[in-house]
């Protein structure tokens, strides 16, 4: 299930997208939910030869995509995704935005349906910092992963790396790679599912399939 990431990846975009990039195949059909300004989606294009198209919520995203020649729509993940055809991509991604969705469950399905694989990541909110934080000053954590304050926050569901992992279990999905990233912005050996991942890791990045499928 834990897969270890080369070490060779490009160095101006963030880490996340760095793996996600490494875990989708070249000349594939790929929809980026939740795309902002398209910098996955421009890398993809550049490097692994994708069909892609993009999902983002807000109008600056859009134009700023629009304007580097992408093909971005402005659609909400929790409402628009039902209006793509089922398996129209071979993959679905979805990069720190599930936990600012209103019905995530719903959008995970969502995503396993319009693509033959999704690819999620976010913050893991049992990151030992996020819990020292809420122990010691008993207020919501801002770290570099959630930087913002709790009143501003675009992120209303939180989650940890179990959670996640709880949710893939409940609704039959497969989880066929996962990776977990510290705070140095280095992939982690541990084994996804173990404690010290879920204590020490900060990001997670999820390839998964449709077990029903």
């Amino acid at each position: 299930m834990f897969e270890n990431a080369r070490l060779s990846r490009p160095q101006d975009i963030r880490v996340d997208l760095q793996l996600i990039a490494e875990m989708i195949e070249p000349n594939s059909r790929v929809l980026d939910v939740g795309c902002a300004e398209g910098t996955l989606l421009s890398h993809l294009i550049s490097a692994k030869n994708v069909d892609g198209r993009g999902m983002e919520l807000s109008q600056a995203g859009v134009n700023a995509c629009v304007t580097k020649g992408l093909s971005v729509v402005q659609g909400d993940a929790d409402t628009d995704l039902v209006d793509y055809p089922a398996k129209g991509f071979d993959y679905a991604i979805l990069s720190q935005t599930l936990q600012a969705t209103h019905r995530p469950k719903l959008v995970l399905e969502q995503l396993l349906r319009v693509g033959k694989k999704a690819i999620v990541s976010f913050p893991n909110f049992a990151y030992w910092r996020c819990r020292a934080y809420l122990a010691l000053k008993g207020r919501m954590p801002m770290t570099s992963s959630l930087d913002y304050a709790w009143y501003e926050t675009p992120n209303i569901h939180f989650c940890t790396l179990r959670d996640f992992m709880a949710l893939c279990d409940e609704i039959g999905v497969t989880i066929e790679k996962s990776i977990v990233v510290d705070n140095n912005g280095k992939v982690m050996k541990d084994s996804v599912g173990e404690n010290r991942a879920n204590f020490f890791g900060v990001q997670c990045v999820f390839l998964l399939s449709n077990g029903q499928d």
